[in-house]
């Protein structure tokens, strides 16, 4: 489960839009959204990417994508 708060908190802090990220991961906003907001999951790959766009630590990408309820 994707701890949502702080991948938006991460977003923000770098001052990118969540269109900009979505873009850069090859998908729509919407489709996006559907993964932040937990309707579907990231994949793999899209973690990879996202640890690359974020700058992302080992422990911030465990908190994030691989969080607990």
């Amino acid at each position: 489960m994707t701890n949502t708060a702080k991948l938006k908190a991460k977003i923000a802090a770098l001052g990118l839009l969540q269109e900009a990220v979505a873009m850069q991961l090859g998908m729509t906003s919407a489709t996006f959204n559907y993964k932040l907001n937990n309707k579907t999951e990231f994949k793999a790959s899209e973690i990879k990417k996202l640890v690359k766009i974020l700058h992302l630590t080992l422990e911030e990408m465990w908190e994030i994508f691989f969080a607990e309820k």
